[in-house]
């Protein structure tokens, strides 16, 4: 069944084009992360080292940075996105590995076999999907369907509601939200820490600035 936030999803995705993906690092990783959203990248990358498999889906893929940076043993690895730009972009960066592409869309079921995968993450992408935490918690589903029992499902995400938010951030929020780039503005931890927790008894929940990290073993 389509979501209903269908539309919204691929136009948000469309932004991503070679030229884009060329900056991306530089804008998301040295600027975004570290005088807006204030995580290390180097916590994010510390969490992919914890968590992932020889075995990985990766959901969002945007460059493929923290795959290709991480030292987690990285064998086979499916890259599931809308934009096929982005795709091929982390595909190559990725291509000393095993690496399997496959266009989906977060918010429905995705054409991936059930439990097949060791580990999964969605790094960055959960502020970027249109809809309330509740109603977006719906790709913590469609993922954790592709991981194994005693699997693990990770990711980061930016919130905007019980963390501390500065001032540069808001405005930058603000003008991502209307623009349809971000879809965070209803974001709380309180929501995300009760999807969390509905899902998977045993899970990590982390704060660093505005960006929550989380960590969760699939049942």
């Amino acid at each position: 069944m389509t979501s209903p936030h269908a539309d919204q999803v691929r136009a948000g995705a469309a932004m991503y084009r070679p030229w884009t993906l060329s900056l991306y690092d530089m804008v998301a990783f040295k600027i975004n992360c570290r005088f807006l959203f204030r995580v290390p990248v180097g916590e994010v990358v510390a969490m992919f080292d914890r968590n992932v498999s020889t075995k990985h889906l990766d959901l969002g893929v945007g460059t493929g940075y923290f795959l290709d940076n991480c030292h987690a043993p990285r064998q086979a690895i499916t890259l599931a996105d809308l934009n096929e730009h982005s795709l091929h972009h982390a595909a190559t960066r990725l291509a000393r590995f095993d690496v399997d592409t496959v266009r989906a869309n977060a918010l429905e079921p995705l054409p991936l076999p059930g439990k097949s995968f060791d580990s999964a993450s969605l790094n960055f992408l959960l502020h970027c999907v249109p809809g309330t935490i509740r109603e977006k918690a719906k790709v913590l589903d469609n993922v954790a369907a592709c991981v194994r029992p005693g699997g693990r499902l990770f990711g980061a995400t930016v919130l905007t509601g019980g963390v501390p938010v500065g001032p540069a951030a808001r405005v930058a929020f603000s003008a991502w939200n209307w623009r349809g780039v971000m879809h965070n503005s209803e974001d709380r931890l309180e929501d995300l820490r009760s999807e969390l927790a509905a899902r998977f008894p045993v899970h990590k929940l982390t704060l660093h600035g505005c960006a929550a990290l989380f960590e969760a073993e699939v049942p």
